[in-house]
């Protein structure tokens, strides 16, 4: 297999701690999180991610990732700005505003803009919106066909299953030509197919082991060869990942469990559709935990036992794992930097710097 130079991303959840009356605690993680992206500019970064959810007390409190992502184009110059992703569903994004919105975000960025697409996994989120899980594919389905002749030159018109219009011209049309790269994320094993079929990038953001990500991304290169494209075709394949670089190694474990142990954590008490909803088109959540294994077996200053491919630790033990991924065929490696604000922020800037002070240059990356 062909393996491009590894990429560097962080991925926003704007996970926040959460009670009634705790005044300015959002404004304080949004606050945060605008200071990450900044630095991650500044210090060479390819991308920041920023998800779309809604209701998810305290596991996600972004529901208008545009307006977020929109202040980090303002405020960035080389990082690519990473909707990651819109939920595409009808009744929660029309499709057409969904355009609108993406072509601006590309204008204003100055054609930085990554695009990702979804149909959402909760029952929270669905329910919310009173929407059919059951319809969730379909209308991913058509949104991913329909967007890249929305952002193409001249009128548009479209008569589906979740939504018609009649011929408009639907403006503005992106800087990047043909369009922005198209991804989907992939919670449950399988989408990744789905993904390669279509041509669209594979965003994962759920955990999988070594043998398991290089066997779901050499079926998917194999499958996007094959592919009949929506659009440009992008054959990236991304997985999500923790970061916390520390000179120490048993520390920057220590501190980058406490980021995936409280992240997992909140993410266990939201109700998945699967569970709250048996239907066919959702037959598994993906959100298996990784296999626990030491950075360093019999080393007793390795730190605690921490999961397969974890970016937690000091430089040598990060890049040993960022190495291992791209050796099985990841093409980007997104960090979750903090959860909850469990970290001060000068713990997670710190860890940022040395992460690209002594990491990075290790695979031709860095300011």
């Amino acid at each position: 297999m062909y393996v491009r130079a590894v990429e560097f991303g962080i991925f926003f959840e704007l996970s926040t701690p959460w009670w009634p009356g705790a005044a300015g605690i959002e404004r304080l993680v949004y606050d945060n999180a605008l200071e990450q992206a900044r630095l991650a500019d500044e210090l060479g970064f390819d991308v920041v991610w920023a998800v779309e959810h809604h209701f998810l007390e305290e596991y996600s409190h972004s529901s208008a990732p545009e307006l977020f992502l929109t202040a980090i184009a303002a405020t960035t110059t080389r990082v690519r700005v990473g909707h990651g992703a819109v939920i595409c569903v009808p009744g929660i994004n029309h499709p057409v505003r969904v355009a609108e919105r993406a072509a601006v975000l590309d204008v204003i960025s100055g054609g930085r803009l990554e695009f990702g697409t979804a149909r959402s996994s909760t029952w929270t989120e669905l329910g919310g919106f009173g929407i059919d899980p059951d319809s969730t594919k379909k209308t991913w389905d058509e949104f991913v066909r329909v967007l890249p002749g929305m952002w193409a030159d001249g009128p548009f018109e479209f008569d589906g299953i979740g939504f018609s219009m009649p011929e408009r011209n639907v403006i503005p049309k992106p800087l990047q030509k043909p369009h922005p790269p198209m991804w989907v994320t992939v919670t449950s094993p399988g989408t990744e197919l789905d993904a390669a079929d279509r041509g669209l990038g594979c965003l994962g953001v759920a955990s999988a082991g070594f043998a398991e990500q290089e066997r779901r991304t050499l079926e998917y290169h194999r499958r996007i060869q094959l592919c009949d494209p929506v659009g440009a075709v992008n054959e990236k394949v991304a997985t999500l990942n923790y970061l916390h670089c520390h000179e120490d190694r048993a520390i920057g474990a220590t501190k980058g469990l406490e980021i995936l142990g409280l992240f997992r954590t909140v993410n266990a008490h939201l109700l998945s559709t699967r569970e709250a909803y048996p239907t066919r088109a959702y037959q598994g959540n993906g959100l298996a935990h990784l296999v626990p294994t030491r950075i360093d077996p019999g080393d007793p200053g390795s730190g605690p036992p921490v999961p397969e491919g974890a970016a937690v630790g000091d430089p040598a033990s990060i890049i040993r794992a960022v190495k291992h991924w791209e050796s099985v065929g990841v093409d980007q490696i997104n960090f979750l930097v903090n959860a909850n604000e469990v970290l001060p922020q000068a713990e997670v800037l710190a860890s940022l710097r040395m992460f690209a002070r002594e990491v990075m240059p290790a695979f031709g990356k860095g300011a």
